[in-house]
């Protein structure tokens, strides 16, 4: 429920990137040649018209990044969501069974199961879990 919008956020974004990306091209070719023009005019060394060439292709690029709305970073968002939520969820599980010192709450697990898993402290010999939720993964990484 929450990583889904945000994959589907990721994948769009991923693909404006993608998109962006011969029309960036062409845009270096050009400054390239602008560059090496403007260089010869001024009388500019490889390495000064080299550093002209790289700060202004960084200044055209952010302004795409800006026009489309498209900014690399935004496209980690999902992983700085999963991360949290996976080290809370491991953490939560493992106090729930393995640190659990008192009886009442071992018993509440062991007796507290639905459909074919009755018990949650015993692991899931079917593999029906593990299963299913790597092809749900499968599915949230393919759509």
């Amino acid at each position: 429920a929450v990583t889904l919008p945000l994959a589907a956020h990721q994948s769009r974004l991923l693909a404006k990137l993608e998109n962006l990306q011969p029309e960036i091209k062409k845009l270096a070719e050009r400054l390239r040649y602008e560059v090496s023009v403007r260089g010869k005019q001024v009388g500019w060394s490889e390495k000064v018209a080299r550093f002209h060439f790289k700060k202004n292709l960084r200044r055209i690029i952010t302004e795409l990044y800006v026009r489309d709305n498209c900014h690399p970073f935004k496209a980690t968002l999902l992983v700085w969501v999963q991360i949290p939520m996976w080290v809370c969820m491991s953490l939560a599980l493992r106090n729930c069974s393995v640190g659990a010192t008192d009886s009442q709450v071992r018993e509440q697990f062991s007796a507290g199961g639905a459909l074919w898993f009755t018990d949650l402290t015993a692991p899931d010999s079917t593999w029906i879990l593990p299963v299913s939720l790597g092809l749900v993964n499968l599915l949230i990484v393919e759509v």
